[in-house]
């Protein structure tokens, strides 16, 4: 069984804050031109999508550095969903185990579209160095791992991209915006592979594989 875990790409969807917006235009048409054609205007990191460490390290790798397998994860989902808005994800929920990615479940995709969705759980410093002394690459159903600057942040919320750094500092992969975590169980396949593009990031196409709930 397979079930999709990607948010789908659309003209004005949420972005990260400053990011570029989303447009998906006609080009041309059935009737004027004998074929449909769109115009797709969007950011690297736009919808559901694999950031490579080149988005925050300057001397990070970039997408076409990696093989095609390395975007098949045997992933680990976290439930995270008693966590409030803005509630850093303790160590403590980083499990000690043999996995290549987590998946944090926090049910924040059901807040896509809205501005709840920027004041999202994000991973703590502490449980960001979990995952890299464990080798895992993180996936999120949520906007960032990192706190997303809102004027509801507060002087106890780590400043920057400090989760970012710490995981693709150290070659691991983020990948964001997932949606129906539910629909997937406790262990499962994760494919994500993102357009071939020599980028900092992709959108990808989501996929989780196995026996589903």
């Amino acid at each position: 069984m397979q079930v999709d875990l990607t948010q789908p790409i659309e003209t004005g969807m949420q972005t990260y804050p400053g990011d570029p917006a989303v447009a998906v235009r006609p080009h041309t048409t059935h009737a004027a031109d004998g074929a449909r054609v769109s115009s797709l205007e969007c950011g690297s990191h736009t919808g559901t999508h694999v950031d490579a460490p080149a988005h925050t390290e300057p001397d990070g790798r970039t997408l076409e550095s990696y093989s095609i397998d390395r975007f098949v994860f045997d992933a680990v989902r976290v439930d995270c969903r008693d966590l409030e808005a803005r509630e850093p994800i303790p160590a403590d929920r980083i499990p000690d185990t043999e996995a290549d990615l987590i998946a944090c479940w926090t049910g924040w995709d059901a807040h896509w579209g809205t501005d709840r969705y920027l004041e999202h759980p994000y991973l703590s410093p502490a449980a960001a160095e979990a995952c890299v002394e464990r080798g895992f690459d993180v996936a999120v159903d949520a906007l960032n791992p990192d706190p997303t600057p809102t004027e509801n942040a507060t002087a106890e919320e780590p400043e920057g991209f400090q989760t970012h750094h710490a995981l693709l500092g150290n070659d691991l992969l983020i990948l964001e915006n997932l949606t129906n975590l539910e629909a997937v169980a406790d262990r499962f396949e994760f494919r994500a592979y993102p357009l071939a593009l020599s980028s900092d990031g992709a959108p990808v196409r989501a996929v989780g594989v196995g026996d589903m709930k």
